[in-house]
């Protein structure tokens, strides 16, 4: 282990961001009674340029008089790249009220792009006497988000999560597809005359985890966009799960159960996680570094293991 110890992320959960525009304020009170962990109201690609003003202030008129329960609430503003985002954060902070929780910020390139946003959070917060600083969640959606994914997972301590928008990163990159995550079918390898399709998101999921995961930040896959294809949505939301990510995003209602289910671990790994934290108490008190557990080696390293699952399942059930 680094003599510099590796920070834990936000215990809270995050499994599914469900996403809705602001300019449609009638669906928020369905979006606030789902089972999604994170609401993420957009300001961004879902509303039209004419609509974004009207769109804003639904938003803030909602967070006062929608209540939301438990969820985290999100807002996704413009990006900076457009004439939109710095009025975003000046209303949402001067007339949104405390229960806003964090703002998701799109298209993110680089550590300064964080700064703007913090620098101007700052000052309205100091202004306006916000008692709770505003939490950022960042997009990662571009070449330049990638080749920079570190220096952005350290360049606010109001980061708390990060995501990869797959559309917009692989518009960036030149890939040929139209596909938002998910198989690509140009990206296969031949063996034996058959097909096998590999992953051309792991790369850049696995980037984002690592950077996210040495600075205590929540690492989130993002959207799926044929929300008819359950068996799609499933097997994208498992490789992401097993490369450390916490959750996914919903465009769409039904995809919310299924991001749920399969990021909350499983009672069977739950208590085989459970039985390996008892095994290797029981190899401690016998003076042993490593046991073997149902015809496997287990050790040190197996604890960490076993203790992220049951944290995680301790942290949904609470």
């Amino acid at each position: 282990m680094s003599f510099r110890i590796q920070p834990s992320p936000p215990a809270r959960p995050n499994r599914c961001q469900l996403f809705g525009p602001g300019s449609r304020p009638a669906i928020f009170e369905k979006m606030a009674a789902s089972a999604a962990d994170v609401i993420n109201l957009d300001l961004e690609d879902s509303v039209a340029p004419d609509d974004k003003p009207e769109a804003r202030k639904n938003i803030i008129q909602a967070i006062g008089d929608v209540d939301w329960g438990n969820k985290y609430l999100s807002v996704r503003i413009n990006g900076l790249d457009t004439p939109y985002w710095y009025r975003d954060v000046v209303d949402l902070l001067e007339n949104a009220g405390d229960r806003l929780d964090q703002i998701m910020i799109p298209k993110v390139g680089n550590a300064a792009d964080v700064y703007a946003v913090d620098a101007l959070a700052t000052a309205v917060e100091t202004a306006r006497g916000r008692k709770q600083p505003i939490s950022f969640e960042v997009i990662i959606e571009s070449a330049a988000g990638v080749a920079h994914v570190e220096d952005i997972a350290a360049s606010s301590p109001r980061l708390q999560a990060m995501s990869l928008g797959a559309a917009d990163f692989a518009a960036s990159m030149g890939m040929q597809t139209t596909g938002i995550g998910g198989t690509q079918e140009n990206y296969y390898m031949i063996h034996e005359g058959q097909k096998h399709w590999s992953d051309p998101w792991h790369w850049a999921q696995a980037a984002i985890v690592a950077a996210c995961r040495t600075h205590g930040v929540l690492p989130v896959d993002g959207p799926f966009g044929d929300f008819s294809d359950d068996d799609g949505f499933i097997a994208q939301a498992r490789r992401s799960a097993t490369l450390g990510m916490v959750g996914k995003w919903a465009i769409h209602p039904r995809q919310i159960a299924l991001a749920n289910d399969v990021f909350t671990p499983s009672e069977a790994q739950v208590a085989e996680a459970r039985e390996i934290l008892a095994a290797m108490e029981q190899a401690k008190k016998d003076g042993a570094g490593a046991t073997v557990y149902k015809g496997r080696l287990v050790d040190i390293a197996s604890i960490k293991q076993a203790e992220v699952i049951v944290r995680q399942s301790e942290m949904i059930g609470g």
